[in-house]
Protein backbone atom coordinates (compact mmCIF):
# COMPACT_ATOMS: atom_id res chain seq x y z
CA UNK A 1 0.00 0.00 0.00
CA UNK A 2 0.96 3.36 -0.97
CA UNK A 3 1.53 6.02 2.09
CA UNK A 4 -0.94 8.94 0.41
CA UNK A 5 0.19 12.41 0.06
CA UNK A 6 -2.43 15.29 -0.73
CA UNK A 7 -1.48 17.74 -2.93
CA UNK A 8 -3.15 21.19 -1.96
CA UNK A 9 -2.58 23.51 -4.91
CA UNK A 10 -3.06 27.18 -4.28
CA UNK A 11 -2.58 28.58 -7.76
CA UNK A 12 -5.56 30.43 -7.85
CA UNK A 13 -5.11 31.68 -4.21
CA UNK A 14 -1.49 32.36 -3.03
CA UNK A 15 -0.47 32.20 -6.69
CA UNK A 16 -2.69 34.77 -8.14
CA UNK A 17 -1.55 37.03 -5.21
CA UNK A 18 2.16 37.29 -7.28
CA UNK A 19 1.82 40.91 -8.29
CA UNK A 20 0.54 41.35 -11.93
CA UNK A 21 -0.79 37.85 -11.87
CA UNK A 22 -4.43 38.72 -11.00
CA UNK A 23 -7.13 36.43 -12.78
CA UNK A 24 -10.41 37.07 -14.73
CA UNK A 25 -12.96 34.77 -13.55
CA UNK A 26 -12.52 32.70 -16.67
CA UNK A 27 -9.29 32.57 -16.67
CA UNK A 28 -9.61 31.22 -13.13
CA UNK A 29 -12.51 28.60 -14.48
CA UNK A 30 -9.97 26.93 -17.22
CA UNK A 31 -7.06 27.07 -14.49
CA UNK A 32 -9.38 24.88 -12.04
CA UNK A 33 -10.99 22.25 -14.41
CA UNK A 34 -6.58 21.60 -15.68
CA UNK A 35 -6.17 21.11 -11.91
CA UNK A 36 -8.92 18.73 -11.58
CA UNK A 37 -8.11 17.15 -14.60
CA UNK A 38 -4.42 16.66 -13.22
CA UNK A 39 -6.41 15.17 -10.20
CA UNK A 40 -5.03 17.42 -7.35
CA UNK A 41 -6.43 16.75 -4.23
CA UNK A 42 -7.69 20.08 -2.69
CA UNK A 43 -8.16 23.49 -4.95
CA UNK A 44 -7.77 26.64 -2.85
CA UNK A 45 -10.23 28.80 -4.99
CA UNK A 46 -9.48 32.32 -3.37
CA UNK A 47 -10.38 34.13 -0.28
CA UNK A 48 -13.93 34.60 0.24
CA UNK A 49 -14.41 37.35 2.23
CA UNK A 50 -11.68 39.72 0.55
CA UNK A 51 -14.05 40.36 -2.43
CA UNK A 52 -17.33 39.49 -4.12
CA UNK A 53 -15.30 38.17 -6.97
CA UNK A 54 -13.59 35.70 -4.97
CA UNK A 55 -16.46 34.67 -3.05
CA UNK A 56 -17.85 33.94 -6.85
CA UNK A 57 -15.40 32.05 -7.30
CA UNK A 58 -14.99 29.73 -4.67
CA UNK A 59 -18.92 29.07 -4.91
CA UNK A 60 -19.04 28.65 -8.57
CA UNK A 61 -16.22 26.21 -8.65
CA UNK A 62 -17.28 24.51 -5.63
CA UNK A 63 -20.48 23.93 -7.56
CA UNK A 64 -18.93 22.82 -10.58
CA UNK A 65 -15.89 20.61 -9.82
CA UNK A 66 -16.67 17.05 -8.55
CA UNK A 67 -14.48 14.48 -6.98
CA UNK A 68 -11.70 17.54 -6.03
CA UNK A 69 -12.34 19.01 -2.31
CA UNK A 70 -12.30 23.08 -2.46
CA UNK A 71 -10.74 25.10 0.25
CA UNK A 72 -11.78 28.83 0.98
CA UNK A 73 -9.10 30.31 3.12
CA UNK A 74 -10.25 33.21 6.36
CA UNK A 75 -8.80 34.63 8.78
CA UNK A 76 -9.38 33.64 12.59
CA UNK A 77 -12.48 35.96 12.49
CA UNK A 78 -15.92 35.31 12.43
CA UNK A 79 -16.67 37.13 9.22
CA UNK A 80 -14.06 35.64 7.41
CA UNK A 81 -14.92 32.25 8.59
CA UNK A 82 -18.45 32.39 7.96
CA UNK A 83 -18.00 34.00 4.11
CA UNK A 84 -16.13 30.46 3.76
CA UNK A 85 -18.28 28.36 4.67
CA UNK A 86 -21.20 30.08 2.49
CA UNK A 87 -18.56 29.85 -0.66
CA UNK A 88 -17.53 26.29 -0.19
CA UNK A 89 -21.14 25.27 1.06
CA UNK A 90 -22.26 23.55 -3.09
CA UNK A 91 -19.07 21.21 -2.24
CA UNK A 92 -20.89 19.23 0.40
CA UNK A 93 -18.40 16.53 1.92
CA UNK A 94 -16.11 18.53 -0.38
CA UNK A 95 -15.63 21.56 0.77
CA UNK A 96 -12.81 23.12 3.52
CA UNK A 97 -12.36 26.13 5.47
CA UNK A 98 -8.69 27.24 5.72
CA UNK A 99 -8.25 29.21 9.14
CA UNK A 100 -5.02 30.65 9.45
CA UNK A 101 -3.51 33.06 12.36
CA UNK A 102 -0.21 34.49 13.00
CA UNK A 103 1.52 32.33 15.79
CA UNK A 104 5.55 33.91 15.92
CA UNK A 105 6.98 36.22 18.37
CA UNK A 106 7.70 38.99 15.98
CA UNK A 107 3.86 38.62 14.15
CA UNK A 108 2.31 38.28 17.85
CA UNK A 109 4.07 41.80 18.91
CA UNK A 110 4.05 44.06 15.84
CA UNK A 111 1.08 42.70 13.92
CA UNK A 112 -1.60 41.35 16.34
CA UNK A 113 -0.56 42.60 19.26
CA UNK A 114 -1.39 39.94 21.43
CA UNK A 115 0.03 37.39 24.04
CA UNK A 116 0.74 33.37 23.33
CA UNK A 117 -3.01 32.52 25.69
CA UNK A 118 -4.85 35.37 23.43
CA UNK A 119 -3.44 33.53 20.18
CA UNK A 120 -4.58 30.37 21.51
CA UNK A 121 -7.53 31.21 22.41
CA UNK A 122 -8.61 32.63 19.21
CA UNK A 123 -7.00 29.97 17.09
CA UNK A 124 -9.39 27.26 19.16
CA UNK A 125 -12.67 29.69 18.24
CA UNK A 126 -12.06 29.82 15.40
CA UNK A 127 -11.96 26.48 14.95
CA UNK A 128 -14.92 25.46 16.67
CA UNK A 129 -16.82 28.13 14.45
CA UNK A 130 -15.69 26.67 11.43
CA UNK A 131 -16.51 23.13 12.50
CA UNK A 132 -20.35 24.44 12.82
CA UNK A 133 -19.97 24.96 9.32
CA UNK A 134 -18.10 22.42 7.65
CA UNK A 135 -16.53 19.14 8.61
CA UNK A 136 -13.20 19.86 6.92
CA UNK A 137 -11.48 22.00 8.66
CA UNK A 138 -7.64 23.14 8.07
CA UNK A 139 -5.71 25.37 10.07
CA UNK A 140 -2.35 27.28 9.80
CA UNK A 141 -0.58 28.90 12.14
CA UNK A 142 1.10 31.97 10.21
CA UNK A 143 5.22 32.34 10.34
CA UNK A 144 5.33 28.67 12.18
CA UNK A 145 9.00 28.66 11.18
CA UNK A 146 9.73 31.17 13.18
CA UNK A 147 7.65 30.27 16.05
CA UNK A 148 8.86 28.95 19.20
CA UNK A 149 8.49 24.92 19.01
CA UNK A 150 7.04 24.39 22.59
CA UNK A 151 3.90 26.95 21.60
CA UNK A 152 3.65 25.63 18.43
CA UNK A 153 3.24 22.32 19.90
CA UNK A 154 0.32 23.93 22.07
CA UNK A 155 -1.51 25.45 19.36
CA UNK A 156 -1.32 21.83 17.02
CA UNK A 157 -2.67 20.19 20.23
CA UNK A 158 -5.19 22.96 21.01
CA UNK A 159 -6.58 23.25 17.26
CA UNK A 160 -6.52 19.17 16.75
CA UNK A 161 -8.93 18.72 20.01
CA UNK A 162 -10.96 21.62 18.88
CA UNK A 163 -11.89 19.76 15.16
CA UNK A 164 -8.93 20.26 13.00
CA UNK A 165 -8.45 17.37 10.56
CA UNK A 166 -5.16 19.23 9.20
CA UNK A 167 -2.75 21.26 10.37
CA UNK A 168 -0.53 23.54 7.86
CA UNK A 169 2.96 24.72 9.08
CA UNK A 170 3.65 27.13 6.81
CA UNK A 171 7.43 28.98 6.21
CA UNK A 172 5.52 31.93 5.60
CA UNK A 173 8.61 34.10 4.27
CA UNK A 174 11.03 31.45 3.13
CA UNK A 175 13.11 31.48 5.94
CA UNK A 176 13.69 27.83 7.01
CA UNK A 177 16.73 25.70 6.29
CA UNK A 178 15.78 22.53 4.62
CA UNK A 179 17.23 20.16 7.69
CA UNK A 180 15.55 22.65 10.46
CA UNK A 181 12.79 22.59 8.58
CA UNK A 182 12.26 18.77 8.59
CA UNK A 183 13.65 18.27 12.01
CA UNK A 184 10.81 20.82 13.13
CA UNK A 185 8.19 18.53 11.53
CA UNK A 186 9.40 15.68 12.68
CA UNK A 187 9.27 16.68 16.31
CA UNK A 188 5.43 17.69 15.65
CA UNK A 189 4.71 14.29 14.45
CA UNK A 190 6.60 12.65 17.82
CA UNK A 191 4.92 15.29 20.02
CA UNK A 192 1.49 16.16 19.18
CA UNK A 193 -0.89 13.67 20.11
CA UNK A 194 -3.34 14.17 17.06
CA UNK A 195 -0.87 13.57 14.57
CA UNK A 196 0.95 10.20 16.10
CA UNK A 197 -3.09 9.04 16.63
CA UNK A 198 -3.75 9.70 13.13
CA UNK A 199 -6.71 12.35 14.22
CA UNK A 200 -4.85 14.72 11.89
CA UNK A 201 -2.29 15.45 9.06
CA UNK A 202 0.70 17.13 8.96
CA UNK A 203 0.51 19.90 5.58
CA UNK A 204 3.44 22.23 4.92
CA UNK A 205 3.32 25.50 3.20
CA UNK A 206 6.62 26.73 2.10
CA UNK A 207 7.83 30.36 -0.08
CA UNK A 208 11.03 30.75 -2.25
CA UNK A 209 12.50 33.79 -0.86
CA UNK A 210 15.27 32.04 0.01
CA UNK A 211 15.03 29.14 -3.22
CA UNK A 212 14.44 26.47 -0.78
CA UNK A 213 11.03 25.99 -0.88
CA UNK A 214 11.03 22.68 -3.03
CA UNK A 215 13.56 21.48 -0.89
CA UNK A 216 12.01 22.19 2.58
CA UNK A 217 8.87 20.70 1.40
CA UNK A 218 10.45 16.96 0.36
CA UNK A 219 12.24 17.40 3.83
CA UNK A 220 9.55 17.92 5.71
CA UNK A 221 8.02 15.09 3.82
CA UNK A 222 10.40 12.88 4.92
CA UNK A 223 10.15 13.69 8.26
CA UNK A 224 6.14 13.07 8.39
CA UNK A 225 3.93 15.40 6.11
CA UNK A 226 1.39 14.01 3.99
CA UNK A 227 -0.15 16.98 2.80
CA UNK A 228 2.07 19.23 0.68
CA UNK A 229 0.60 22.96 -0.31
CA UNK A 230 2.05 24.27 -3.61
CA UNK A 231 1.60 26.01 -7.01
CA UNK A 232 2.00 25.20 -10.80
CA UNK A 233 5.12 26.59 -11.92
CA UNK A 234 5.91 28.15 -8.06
CA UNK A 235 3.89 31.15 -8.87
CA UNK A 236 3.25 33.02 -5.97
CA UNK A 237 3.65 35.86 -3.28
CA UNK A 238 7.47 37.73 -3.56
CA UNK A 239 10.28 34.59 -4.81
CA UNK A 240 6.92 32.12 -5.38
CA UNK A 241 5.75 29.49 -3.43
CA UNK A 242 6.77 25.14 -3.90
CA UNK A 243 6.57 24.18 -7.78
CA UNK A 244 3.58 21.29 -7.68
CA UNK A 245 5.65 19.85 -10.96
CA UNK A 246 8.86 19.69 -8.83
CA UNK A 247 7.60 17.94 -5.60
CA UNK A 248 5.73 15.46 -7.64
CA UNK A 249 8.45 14.28 -9.70
CA UNK A 250 11.12 14.48 -6.91
CA UNK A 251 8.62 11.46 -5.02
CA UNK A 252 8.45 9.97 -8.58
CA UNK A 253 12.05 9.83 -9.45
CA UNK A 254 13.03 8.86 -5.82
CA UNK A 255 10.72 5.96 -4.69
CA UNK A 256 13.84 4.62 -2.96
CA UNK A 257 14.09 7.69 -1.24
CA UNK A 258 10.85 8.23 -0.18
CA UNK A 259 9.84 5.08 0.13
CA UNK A 260 6.16 4.21 -0.54
CA UNK A 261 5.14 7.49 -0.62
CA UNK A 262 2.95 9.22 -3.18
CA UNK A 263 0.54 11.32 -4.61
CA UNK A 264 -2.54 11.15 -7.25
CA UNK A 265 -1.98 13.38 -9.65
CA UNK A 266 -1.57 12.38 -13.14
CA UNK A 267 1.81 13.45 -14.32
CA UNK A 268 0.70 13.68 -18.26
CA UNK A 269 -1.28 16.84 -17.35
CA UNK A 270 1.96 18.37 -15.76
CA UNK A 271 3.09 20.28 -19.04
CA UNK A 272 -0.10 21.35 -20.16
CA UNK A 273 -1.15 22.90 -16.61
CA UNK A 274 2.22 24.42 -17.18
CA UNK A 275 1.34 26.02 -19.82
CA UNK A 276 -2.22 27.06 -19.04
CA UNK A 277 -1.16 28.85 -15.79
CA UNK A 278 1.65 30.77 -17.66
CA UNK A 279 -0.99 31.73 -20.02
CA UNK A 280 -3.25 32.82 -17.58
CA UNK A 281 -1.21 34.14 -15.48
CA UNK A 282 0.83 35.90 -17.60
CA UNK A 283 4.12 34.57 -16.23
CA UNK A 284 5.98 32.80 -18.92
CA UNK A 285 8.18 30.03 -17.65
CA UNK A 286 11.94 29.99 -18.07
CA UNK A 287 13.00 27.88 -20.46
CA UNK A 288 15.68 25.58 -18.11
CA UNK A 289 12.57 25.76 -15.22
CA UNK A 290 12.60 21.99 -14.33
CA UNK A 291 10.37 20.01 -15.72
CA UNK A 292 8.27 22.41 -17.29
CA UNK A 293 11.14 24.63 -19.03
CA UNK A 294 11.82 24.33 -22.15
CA UNK A 295 15.08 23.52 -22.03
CA UNK A 296 14.25 20.73 -19.38
CA UNK A 297 15.49 17.81 -21.56
CA UNK A 298 17.37 19.35 -24.04
CA UNK A 299 20.64 18.31 -24.76
CA UNK A 300 23.38 20.18 -26.26
CA UNK A 301 26.38 18.97 -25.53
CA UNK A 302 28.34 16.42 -27.60
CA UNK A 303 29.13 14.16 -25.05
CA UNK A 304 25.30 14.02 -23.78
CA UNK A 305 24.16 13.39 -27.48
CA UNK A 306 26.11 10.37 -28.12
CA UNK A 307 25.16 9.42 -24.01
CA UNK A 308 21.43 9.92 -25.15
CA UNK A 309 21.88 8.77 -28.00
CA UNK A 310 22.73 5.14 -26.73
CA UNK A 311 20.71 5.21 -23.72
CA UNK A 312 18.72 7.99 -22.66
CA UNK A 313 18.95 7.09 -19.09
CA UNK A 314 22.60 8.46 -19.38
CA UNK A 315 21.57 11.87 -18.56
CA UNK A 316 17.71 11.86 -18.66
CA UNK A 317 16.56 10.43 -14.91
CA UNK A 318 12.60 10.42 -16.39
CA UNK A 319 11.07 10.00 -19.72
CA UNK A 320 10.02 13.70 -20.80
CA UNK A 321 6.78 12.24 -22.04
CA UNK A 322 5.59 10.96 -18.25
CA UNK A 323 4.93 14.68 -17.90
CA UNK A 324 3.94 15.16 -21.15
CA UNK A 325 6.12 16.26 -23.21
CA UNK A 326 6.45 14.86 -26.68
CA UNK A 327 2.56 14.21 -26.74
CA UNK A 328 1.50 13.66 -30.14
CA UNK A 329 -0.70 16.88 -31.29
CA UNK A 330 -2.95 17.06 -34.35
CA UNK A 331 -1.67 19.49 -36.49
CA UNK A 332 -4.62 21.65 -38.56
CA UNK A 333 -4.19 23.80 -41.75
CA UNK A 334 -6.32 26.54 -43.34
CA UNK A 335 -8.27 23.88 -44.57
CA UNK A 336 -9.39 22.84 -41.11
CA UNK A 337 -13.34 23.43 -40.37
CA UNK A 338 -14.80 25.42 -37.46
CA UNK A 339 -15.63 21.51 -36.14
CA UNK A 340 -12.04 20.76 -36.22
CA UNK A 341 -10.61 23.33 -34.56
CA UNK A 342 -13.69 22.96 -31.39
CA UNK A 343 -12.14 19.60 -31.18
CA UNK A 344 -8.94 20.11 -30.66
CA UNK A 345 -9.86 23.23 -28.53
CA UNK A 346 -11.57 20.30 -25.88
CA UNK A 347 -8.91 18.03 -26.24
CA UNK A 348 -6.72 20.75 -25.05
CA UNK A 349 -8.90 21.29 -22.24
CA UNK A 350 -10.53 25.13 -23.61
CA UNK A 351 -14.58 25.02 -23.08
CA UNK A 352 -15.92 27.64 -24.95
CA UNK A 353 -19.50 28.86 -25.98
CA UNK A 354 -20.15 29.16 -29.77
CA UNK A 355 -19.28 33.11 -29.64
CA UNK A 356 -16.30 32.24 -28.31
CA UNK A 357 -14.92 29.44 -30.85
CA UNK A 358 -15.95 31.89 -33.64
CA UNK A 359 -13.77 34.37 -32.36
CA UNK A 360 -10.74 32.11 -31.90
CA UNK A 361 -11.71 30.38 -35.72
CA UNK A 362 -11.51 33.82 -37.40
CA UNK A 363 -8.23 34.33 -35.93
CA UNK A 364 -7.63 30.80 -36.60
CA UNK A 365 -8.43 31.33 -40.59
CA UNK A 366 -5.94 34.65 -40.71
CA UNK A 367 -3.21 32.46 -39.21
CA UNK A 368 -3.96 29.67 -41.55
CA UNK A 369 -3.46 31.82 -44.68
CA UNK A 370 -0.12 32.55 -43.75
CA UNK A 371 1.60 29.56 -41.94
CA UNK A 372 1.32 25.84 -43.49
CA UNK A 373 0.62 23.97 -39.80
CA UNK A 374 -1.09 25.49 -37.29
CA UNK A 375 -0.15 23.97 -33.74
CA UNK A 376 -1.40 23.21 -30.28
CA UNK A 377 0.82 25.87 -28.95
CA UNK A 378 -0.57 28.29 -32.01
CA UNK A 379 -3.97 27.65 -30.97
CA UNK A 380 -3.50 28.00 -27.06
CA UNK A 381 -2.43 30.88 -27.99
CA UNK A 382 -5.10 32.50 -29.56
CA UNK A 383 -7.57 31.12 -26.78
CA UNK A 384 -5.99 32.75 -24.64
CA UNK A 385 -6.28 35.92 -25.50
CA UNK A 386 -9.84 35.30 -25.82
CA UNK A 387 -10.06 34.23 -22.24
CA UNK A 388 -8.29 36.94 -20.74
CA UNK A 389 -11.45 39.13 -21.45
CA UNK A 390 -14.42 37.20 -21.53
CA UNK A 391 -16.59 38.98 -24.35
CA UNK A 392 -14.42 41.84 -25.79
CA UNK A 393 -15.87 45.39 -25.71
CA UNK A 394 -12.86 46.69 -28.27
CA UNK A 395 -11.47 44.08 -31.02
CA UNK A 396 -9.32 44.99 -34.20
CA UNK A 397 -10.72 44.82 -37.39
CA UNK A 398 -7.89 46.11 -39.22
CA UNK A 399 -4.23 47.67 -39.03
CA UNK A 400 -1.74 49.38 -40.93
CA UNK A 401 1.45 50.98 -39.86
CA UNK A 402 4.15 52.74 -41.58
CA UNK A 403 8.06 52.94 -40.31
CA UNK A 404 11.80 53.11 -41.47
CA UNK A 405 14.35 54.79 -39.75
CA UNK A 406 13.86 57.48 -42.28
CA UNK A 407 10.25 57.73 -41.81
CA UNK A 408 7.95 59.22 -38.54
CA UNK A 409 6.22 55.75 -37.12
CA UNK A 410 2.52 56.02 -37.79
CA UNK A 411 -0.35 53.17 -37.52
CA UNK A 412 -3.64 53.43 -38.81
CA UNK A 413 -5.97 51.23 -36.74
CA UNK A 414 -9.80 50.53 -37.54
CA UNK A 415 -11.33 49.04 -34.12
CA UNK A 416 -14.85 47.40 -33.62
CA UNK A 417 -16.97 48.60 -30.06
CA UNK A 418 -19.15 46.09 -29.04
CA UNK A 419 -22.45 48.27 -27.19
CA UNK A 420 -25.11 47.52 -25.31
CA UNK A 421 -27.95 45.26 -26.55
CA UNK A 422 -31.05 47.11 -28.31
CA UNK A 423 -34.19 44.81 -29.00
CA UNK A 424 -31.76 41.48 -29.06
CA UNK A 425 -28.89 42.49 -31.37
CA UNK A 426 -25.78 43.54 -30.21
CA UNK A 427 -25.31 47.39 -31.00
CA UNK A 428 -21.31 47.79 -33.12
CA UNK A 429 -19.39 50.83 -33.89
CA UNK A 430 -16.35 51.11 -36.19
CA UNK A 431 -14.25 53.67 -35.21
CA UNK A 432 -11.04 54.90 -37.28
CA UNK A 433 -7.90 56.82 -36.36
CA UNK A 434 -4.21 57.16 -36.77
CA UNK A 435 -1.22 58.32 -34.78
CA UNK A 436 3.16 58.28 -34.52
CA UNK A 437 5.40 56.87 -31.83
CA UNK A 438 8.96 56.17 -31.44
CA UNK A 439 8.57 53.20 -33.13
CA UNK A 440 5.88 50.85 -34.98
CA UNK A 441 4.32 49.26 -31.56
CA UNK A 442 4.52 52.91 -29.49
CA UNK A 443 2.17 54.18 -32.75
CA UNK A 444 0.07 51.13 -32.22
CA UNK A 445 -0.04 51.83 -28.77
CA UNK A 446 -0.31 55.61 -29.15
CA UNK A 447 -3.76 55.11 -31.63
CA UNK A 448 -5.23 52.58 -29.70
CA UNK A 449 -5.30 54.95 -27.08
CA UNK A 450 -6.53 57.67 -28.51
CA UNK A 451 -9.65 55.25 -29.81
CA UNK A 452 -10.37 53.95 -26.82
CA UNK A 453 -9.31 57.11 -24.76
CA UNK A 454 -7.73 55.19 -22.32
CA UNK A 455 -5.14 58.04 -22.05
CA UNK A 456 -4.17 56.32 -18.89
CA UNK A 457 -2.69 53.29 -19.95
CA UNK A 458 0.58 52.97 -18.94
CA UNK A 459 2.76 50.30 -20.61
CA UNK A 460 5.16 48.70 -18.10
CA UNK A 461 6.14 45.30 -19.76
CA UNK A 462 6.26 44.04 -23.05
CA UNK A 463 6.94 40.44 -24.09
CA UNK A 464 7.43 38.22 -26.96
CA UNK A 465 7.94 34.80 -27.36
CA UNK A 466 7.47 32.10 -30.36
CA UNK A 467 4.83 29.74 -29.90
CA UNK A 468 6.27 27.09 -32.57
CA UNK A 469 9.30 26.93 -34.53
CA UNK A 470 9.88 28.07 -38.21
CA UNK A 471 10.09 30.90 -39.88
CA UNK A 472 6.07 31.30 -40.11
CA UNK A 473 5.65 30.72 -36.71
CA UNK A 474 2.90 32.84 -34.44
CA UNK A 475 4.33 35.00 -31.86
CA UNK A 476 2.95 35.58 -28.80
CA UNK A 477 2.97 39.40 -27.08
CA UNK A 478 1.92 39.64 -23.44
CA UNK A 479 2.45 43.46 -22.34
CA UNK A 480 1.58 44.71 -18.49
CA UNK A 481 -0.50 47.91 -18.22
CA UNK A 482 -1.33 50.22 -15.23
CA UNK A 483 -4.03 52.29 -15.08
CA UNK A 484 -3.39 54.83 -13.11
CA UNK A 485 -2.60 53.06 -10.11
CA UNK A 486 0.93 51.63 -10.45
CA UNK A 487 0.87 49.13 -8.00
CA UNK A 488 -1.88 47.32 -10.11
CA UNK A 489 -1.25 45.92 -13.09
CA UNK A 490 -3.07 44.49 -16.14
CA UNK A 491 -1.94 41.54 -18.35
CA UNK A 492 -3.09 41.44 -22.14
CA UNK A 493 -2.11 38.87 -24.27
CA UNK A 494 -2.34 38.32 -28.50
CA UNK A 495 -1.07 36.23 -31.11
CA UNK A 496 -0.52 36.55 -35.07
CA UNK A 497 2.77 35.73 -37.01
CA UNK A 498 2.72 39.44 -37.74
CA UNK A 499 3.98 40.30 -34.05
CA UNK A 500 2.81 44.38 -34.43
CA UNK A 501 -0.53 43.11 -35.10
CA UNK A 502 -0.26 40.64 -31.93
CA UNK A 503 1.18 44.00 -29.89
CA UNK A 504 -1.93 45.72 -30.75
CA UNK A 505 -4.58 42.87 -29.98
CA UNK A 506 -2.41 42.47 -26.57
CA UNK A 507 -2.62 46.35 -25.98
CA UNK A 508 -6.51 45.84 -26.47
CA UNK A 509 -6.53 42.55 -24.62
CA UNK A 510 -5.32 44.68 -21.35
CA UNK A 511 -7.85 47.32 -22.07
CA UNK A 512 -10.70 45.14 -22.22
CA UNK A 513 -9.62 43.59 -19.35
CA UNK A 514 -9.76 46.46 -17.43
CA UNK A 515 -13.04 47.63 -18.38
CA UNK A 516 -14.20 44.15 -17.22
CA UNK A 517 -12.95 44.96 -13.85
CA UNK A 518 -14.05 48.39 -13.10
CA UNK A 519 -17.54 47.33 -14.10
CA UNK A 520 -17.04 44.78 -11.92
CA UNK A 521 -18.55 42.47 -14.17
CA UNK A 522 -15.37 39.72 -13.28
CA UNK A 523 -13.08 39.13 -10.94
CA UNK A 524 -10.08 40.87 -11.66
Amino acid sequence: MKDRLFIFDTTLRDGEQSPGAAMTWRLKLEVARQLARMKVDIIEAGFPVISQGDFDAVYSLASELKGVTIAGLARCVDKDIEAAGRAIKPAGDHGRIHIFLATSKIHRDFKLGKSQDEILRLAVKGVEYGKSLAQDIEFSPEDASRTEPEFLIDICNAVIEAGATTVNIPDTVGYAMPDEFGALIARLARDVEGFRTGKAIISVHCHDDLGLAVANSLAAVKAGARQVECTVNGLGERAGNAAMEEIVMAIRTRPDFYGNVDCGVNAKEIVRSSKIVARASGFTVQRNKAIVGKNAFAHASGIHQDGVLKNRDTYEIMNPEYVGWGETELSLTKHSGRAAVNARLKALGFRLNDEEVSAVFNQFKEIGDKKKYIYDEDLIALTGGLLGNGTYSWDLVNIQYLGGNRLVPTATISLKKNGTLEKGEPRVTTFLDADTGDGPVDAVFQTIKRITDRQDATLVEFNIRSTSQGQDAVGEVTVRLTFGDPSYQVVGRGASTDIIEASARAFISAINRQILIESGSHSA
